[in-house]
């Protein structure tokens, strides 16, 4: 099974611009059903066959899709992600970074006034492997299987995917909920709908300094957890002081550590791996 994405996913494109359009080809491609494209001015006309609207709810009038994927600028994605929230698509998933945290607070504010799932911004999407993806994750590190997966990091995400692919861990849906300050799909969230599909057998967890998710979601798996479940966390070199990374990887007031998360998931009896090549290893032997 497949939590967020699978056959049924039928998408569209807000921003069919370069990467859009390219990321729109590569998802087709894939096998997703991408039904159309959202450029204001441009409704009428089609890109790369795909049907172009002015706006979300036209392209949802005419094509019952119930799910978009962000592409558009920083400067206008947040009031792209309102309009895919306005109109109740039950997925929405921003790729854009950079931006304003300001303009996210909007968002966090209507995103809480509906039953939509936003992921992102500032993230890699979701792919369920031999489903669907929505999003921009290389498909060939991706494998069907039984691995739910969820990741702060969207380059550790693939990186990781490819280790478990090799060793015969295909994956069930793997979520990148991108690692901005504010983001839609907090990481306790993403780990509780995989950890409550049935078909999901097993978890990994990929999170990073910064933030309070991974604690939050140490002490859910203590509590409501009973899967095998393997942890890594990036950033335990990270000078003190230092942002690393993403906008997120902010460590204030001693919480937010790699050493604060590691031993939140060490106390909920879950291993965390030193380096992502250990992950597979610590999988088996939890498996086993």
């Amino acid at each position: 099974m497949s939590v967020l994405v699978d056959e049924r996913t039928r998408v569209i494109v807000q921003g069919v611009g370069r990467e859009g359009r390219f990321h729109a080809g590569q998802m087709k491609q894939y096998g997703t059903n991408v039904v159309g494209g959202v450029k204001p001015g441009a409704g009428g006309t089609e890109i790369d066959g795909i049907p172009i609207y002015d706006t979300v709810r036209d392209a949802l009038v005419a094509t019952d899709a119930n799910a978009s994927i962000v592409f558009v600028p920083a400067p206008a994605a947040a009031d792209a992600i309102l309009e895919a929230l306005d109109a109740e698509l039950p997925l929405v998933v921003a790729i854009t970074e950079w931006i304003p945290v300001h303009d996210m607070l909007r968002v966090a504010s209507a995103l809480s006034r509906t039953s939509s799932t936003l992921v992102g911004p500032n993230c890699p999407g979701v792919i369920s492997p031999g489903k669907g993806k929505v999003g921009i994750l290389p498909v060939d590190s991706f494998s069907p299987g039984p691995v739910g997966f969820v990741s702060r990091s969207g380059t550790l995400t693939y990186e990781i995917a490819d280790l478990l692919s090799r060793e015969g861990f295909g994956q069930s849906t793997c979520i990148g909920i991108g690692g901005d300050p504010i983001i839609g799909l907090p990481m306790p969230h993403a780990v509780r709908l995989l950890n409550e599909d049935r078909e999901t057998g097993a978890l990994v967890i990929v999170g990073e300094i910064g933030g309070t998710d991974e604690e939050e979601t140490a002490a859910y798996l203590r509590a409501q957890g009973g899967k095998p479940t393997v942890a890594f966390i990036a950033g335990l070199s990270a000078p003190p002081g230092k942002r690393m990374g993403h906008a997120g990887a902010i460590v204030t007031g001693g919480q937010g550590t790699a050493r604060s998360k590691i031993e939140a998931f060490r106390e909920a009896g879950i291993p965390v791996a030193k380096a992502p090549s250990e992950i597979p290893r610590l999988l088996r032997e939890q498996l086993h």
